[in-house]
């Protein structure tokens, strides 16, 4: 039995004509006589009484006309969830972000524009730092993330930029430099630098050490910082100073200055990282949907 047998006998059964049936279904009236035939012969009985000007439903028929409704309402249905799908309008996206990332107006905005164009679609989002989400990337535990890469390339994935941050330094308030206008990287020499583990982000970790070594010396290394965004912690402590995307110096801590850098300065990258040719057409419309408010390519 196949749909276009019950799409056919739900309009004789409607109409009770089969002249006006076969007009609304579009074929003509001998080629549907002829399958509502063939569908009485399936199913051993017949479903319409011939009469002089028209049809009635026999006992069969009227059995089977619930049943047909609801198979072609079924079916119909499933049709439209498969469009749905295939147009990414529901389905599954994770989105993974570094902690400093959130800080970057482009995350929750990517995030709140996607819910409201994509309501069918569950978002799942988790923190964690840069190497783990990309990790996790290519493993397949998660569709996009927005991390903090380094000016390399990552091998099986796409990096779409989100364009670079002026860094700044934060300072305990009671610093020599806490009062300056800008601060120039050479004036941290001998300080106890605030940095968060190099395998949580690689990228920014090497970007400040080397700015460093650009400056004329070798970074003093503070206490390690658990992630980026508890290193404002670390200086209000007056253990030491640090480098840090302006974005996260929007966060006010009592006992920490943040003073912007002078002369070459290292700037802060963020980029969506998604897996290359991805087939998922969810992620492509969350990429699409980033672009189109950004005005950005990929990488």
């Amino acid at each position: 039995m196949e749909l276009r047998h019950i799409r056919y006998f739900l309009a004789v059964a409607e109409e009770l004509n089969f002249t006006r049936a076969a007009a609304r279904v579009g074929i003509g009236q001998p080629p549907l006589s002829q399958q509502i035939r063939s569908l009485e012969e399936e199913l051993g009985a017949p479903l319409f009484n011939r009469l002089p000007h028209g049809v009635e439903l026999t006992t069969v028929g009227r059995a089977f006309l619930p049943e047909a409704r609801a198979a072609l309402e079924q079916a119909d249905r499933a049709a439209r969830t498969a469009r749905r799908a295939g147009r990414g309008e529901t389905g599954r996206l994770r989105v993974g972000f570094t902690g400093s990332a959130a800080f970057r107006k482009e995350v929750p905005a990517a995030i709140r524009d996607f819910r409201r164009a994509f309501p069918g679609v569950e978002l799942l989002l988790e923190e964690a730092p840069t190497a783990p989400l990309l990790g996790r990337l290519l493993a397949g535990d998660v569709d996009a993330a927005f991390v903090r890469p380094g000016r390399s390339e990552a091998p099986g994935l796409n990096l779409m930029d989100l364009g670079d941050e002026p860094m700044t330094v934060a300072l305990p308030a009671a610093h020599r430099l806490a009062r300056a206008r800008t601060v120039r990287i050479a004036m941290l020499a001998g300080e106890p630098l605030i940095l968060f583990p190099r395998d949580a982000g690689p990228g920014l970790y090497d970007q400040i050490a080397n700015a460093c070594r650009q400056a004329g010396f070798e970074p003093t290394l503070g206490p390690i910082a658990p992630q980026l965004t508890s290193v404002a912690n670390f200086v209000a402590a007056g253990v030491g100073v640090s480098i840090i995307p302006e974005s996260v110096a929007r966060v006010r801590l009592p006992g920490v200055r943040y003073r912007p850098l002078d002369g070459h300065a290292p700037r802060a990258r963020l980029a969506l990282a998604t897996r290359a040719h991805e087939p998922s057409i969810v992620v492509r419309n969350f990429e699409s949907l980033l672009k189109a408010a950004d005005g950005q390519e990929s990488i």
